[in-house]
């Protein structure tokens, strides 16, 4: 059966349910934990990276993309479905001052224009994203 079919709270029935990931937008930086098995073992990996792409929005299927510089200067894209289960958490780091919805352009730069600039955030906006996440941890 195709996922098109399924309706969102169909999905919920079945096993889906919200996560309770900040909230993050283009230009941001966020590291996601990742978990990897390896024959009977299981670990976590982090890929830290700044978001370039949002897709689908709210929606089931909604995907974001991380981009990163690795090793020797070369640059790594991973897309993450959102409601996947093997993300364990997503650790917002810092809000990027970006006036685009899609950052695909940053591919073509090299160096220090390849990078984001970071908007700094006030003291409520702070205060109201680390509330939102001493609120998730107590539950």
């Amino acid at each position: 059966m195709k996922a098109a079919t399924y309706t969102r709270e169909t999905i919920r029935e079945i096993g889906m349910f919200d996560r309770n990931f900040p909230t993050f937008t283009v230009g941001d930086t966020i590291a996601v934990s990742q978990r990897i098995k390896e024959g009977d073992k299981e670990r976590l990996q982090v890929f830290e990276g700044d978001v370039i792409a949002i897709k689908h929005g709210d929606s089931i299927s909604s995907t974001f993309t991380i981009r990163k510089i690795g090793a020797h200067s070369i640059p790594v894209e991973r897309i993450f479905p959102l409601f996947s289960p093997m993300i364990d958490s997503i650790k917002f780091i810092r809000k990027g001052k970006v006036r685009r919805a899609k950052l695909y352009y940053i591919r073509g730069r090299v160096g220090k224009a390849a990078r984001v600039e970071e908007r700094i955030m006030t003291k409520s906006e702070r205060e109201a994203l680390s509330g939102k996440a001493s609120a998730t941890e107590n539950k």
